[in-house]
């Protein structure tokens, strides 16, 4: 993962060229059944993020996520004691917008390469569900750019081991480096960060949103374990050996993507010094360690977890690599999806009726 990475255009723009063939298939008859169910999952699933959020909810800019000092690198640190109170309210702003730019970036080099899986992959099972998969990554584009830009105001450019690892994915000729660059890695990775953030902020509207994309994403990395679980079982030790260094690789690109350094650079701290902060905050550490969870169990079931992977992850995952149980994971963020619109349309619904009886009252009459 060497290739050099371009910088975009004047016109923001980012150019990578297509390395993949496109594959149709005739077999229409064909499918995996659970594949298929996916599918069906994926369309009933479809929503719309104007009407199922609550767009109206206000965001105070200076403290967007509601989470603790603890959670910004600076605090603690020398840096921090000599910020004021208005300059520590646009570091979390900053924090927030740098965090949440991240995912959006994330989002669309998602839907661009479901785009690519959909025209790459040989399956047509497997073209269905990455159909609906697109939708959901455009759909996640829109909110969290709409987040950024109507309640932050302020927005990053995407991280560099990103753009790293989005170019080695999409250059990639072999039709499942999408899946195994978006699917395992970067959406597992997001999950995990989601959720962190989503049972750690105080803030209806970013815990919301976040639920509801981990809702989607959930499916997302389902499909991609079936679909590369089947095809790596046929291929050779060293076509497996060669995904594996990408794994690797990847991993420890997107660790580097964790530090926010960006962030702290732009509040005074030199550059050499935001690195040795990041890598030192134990909050981050922590964060770190809680990213990999995802990962490291959907890269053993595909069958990828030679003893060079394990130690790899042993070091990302500061020595556990058990990871979680992603089934009780992926139910739990189906529940507290559910859960929040139950809330809210219950608060809908108690809102109309004290609407009507204020309504009735004012019609009756008062008597002489």
């Amino acid at each position: 993962m060497t290739s050099p990475i371009p910088p975009p255009s004047a016109a923001g723009h980012w150019t990578v060229p297509a390395g993949a063939a496109s594959t149709f298939s005739w077999r229409y008859g064909d499918g995996r059944e659970r594949l298929l169910a996916l599918y069906q999952r994926g369309k009933d699933r479809q929503w719309d993020a104007v009407r199922r959020i609550d767009w109206d909810t206000e965001v105070d800019p200076a403290d967007p996520l509601g989470t603790p000092d603890e959670a910004l690198p600076l605090y603690g640190t020398p840096y921090w004691e000599r910020l004021g109170s208005e300059r520590r309210d646009e570091l979390r702003r900053h924090f927030a917008a740098w965090q949440f730019s991240q995912f959006l970036h994330g989002e669309q080099g998602a839907m661009i390469c479901s785009a690519r899986i959909v025209e790459s992959t040989p399956g047509l099972d497997a073209k269905f569900f990455a159909a609906t998969q697109t939708m959901d990554e455009a759909r996640h584009v829109e909110i969290f750019s709409r987040f950024l830009g109507e309640k932050i105001g302020l927005t990053y450019p995407v991280d560099g081991s990103l753009r790293t690892l989005l170019d080695d994915t999409l250059r990639d000729s072999r039709w499942d480096l999408p899946y195994l660059g978006m699917q395992v890695l970067v959406e597992g990775l997001a999950l995990a960060a989601f959720g962190l953030l989503r049972d750690s902020t105080a803030k209806p509207l970013p815990r919301s949103l976040l639920a509801y994309v981990m809702q989607d994403e959930a499916r997302h990395v389902a499909f991609g374990r079936m679909a590369l679980r089947d095809h790596y079982r046929g291929l050779s030790a060293n076509e497996l050996a060669e995904r594996e260094e990408f794994v690797v690789e990847g991993c420890h690109l997107m660790r580097h993507r964790l530090r926010g350094t960006d962030v702290l650079e732009n509040f005074g701290v030199p550059r050499t010094a935001a690195v040795r902060i990041a890598e030192e905050s134990g909050y981050l550490r922590t964060f770190r360690r809680a990213l990999f969870s995802r990962i490291a169990p959907c890269v053993r079931d595909i069958g990828l977890w030679s003893p060079e992977v394990r130690e790899a992850f042993a070091d990302l995952c500061d020595g556990d690599v058990r990871g979680g149980d992603l089934e009780r994971l992926m139910r739990r963020d189906d529940e507290i999806a559910e859960a929040l619109d139950a809330e809210r349309f219950a608060a809908e619904e108690r809102a109309r009726a004290t609407e009507i009886t204020e309504m009735i009252a004012l019609g009756e009459d008062p008597g002489p």
